[in-house]
């Protein structure tokens, strides 16, 4: 297994140290700095398991780095402030992430795509109807929006979690949607018409700042758009 540092605080970054002849995987971009001894490859992995990284929100092509003849360093920063989690993944315990979850892994692990059994937990849930799977045997390094808070369900315990906030799950586990009761409730409380229901066994991870909360919540902040004409009245920006 690679050996590995999480720095940083709530701007984290990962600093790898493969061994010679040790490869991990990123996304075109994740990669921050790395020693010279770092070999680049670009790789598809075969039309379906880059369609499939595609259609769950992830780019076609992988980047692969390997250590050649010596230890080597590679760095993967977050691109949001918030955590960055190791997962060891093995035969038959993968793990279930969110659209852009993944940042970087050991090579020989597949990252594919998941979808819902039930529509109703991707229509109404919040997470998506489509999230990543990834599987295998090895490390995989995911990132969290916000502070992650991790929770170990057992068979038939249950959590359940609003909006945006379920960032992984593993593959045990399972997700489904309720309805929050009273018309009240749903009209006035402020926490929409839905939550999302998890139940065990396994472990859930959950991210107490979605970047879509926390962009919808900067929107009245912001200027206009000096280009844009779709906004009422005189622009500030216009001369």
């Amino acid at each position: 297994m690679i050996k590995y540092n999480i720095e940083g605080g709530n701007l984290p970054v990962v600093i790898c140290y493969p061994e010679a002849g040790q490869t991990v995987c990123c996304e075109g971009g994740s990669m921050s700095w790395m020693s010279p001894n770092m070999r680049m490859e670009t790789s598809a992995g075969g039309f379906r398991k880059a369609f499939g990284r595609l259609f769950s929100g992830e780019s076609i092509f992988l980047n692969e780095y390997t250590a050649m003849g010596a230890e080597g360093m590679i760095a993967f920063a977050s691109s949001f402030p918030g955590s960055i989690i190791p997962y060891r993944v093995t035969p038959g315990n993968g793990i279930i992430v969110q659209k852009g979850g993944f940042l970087a892994m050991e090579k020989g692990m597949e990252l594919s795509v998941w979808f819902q059994k039930k529509l109703g937990g991707g229509f109404f849930g919040g997470e998506g109807f489509i999230m990543q799977r990834i599987s295998g045997d090895g490390l995989v390094f995911l990132e969290i929006d916000g502070y992650c808070k991790e929770y170990t369900l057992g068979v038939g315990q249950t959590v359940i979690v609003d909006t945006g906030y379920l960032a992984a799950m593993t593959d045990g586990c399972t997700m489904d949607i309720e309805s929050v009761k009273g018309i009240k409730n749903k009209f006035l409380g402020g926490e929409g018409f839905f939550n999302t229901r998890i139940t065990g066994p396994g472990k859930v991870y959950i991210q107490s700042m979605p970047i879509a909360n926390t962009a919808s919540c900067l929107i009245p902040y912001l200027p206009f758009d000096p280009h844009n004409d779709a906004h009422d009245g005189p622009s500030p920006f216009r001369f």
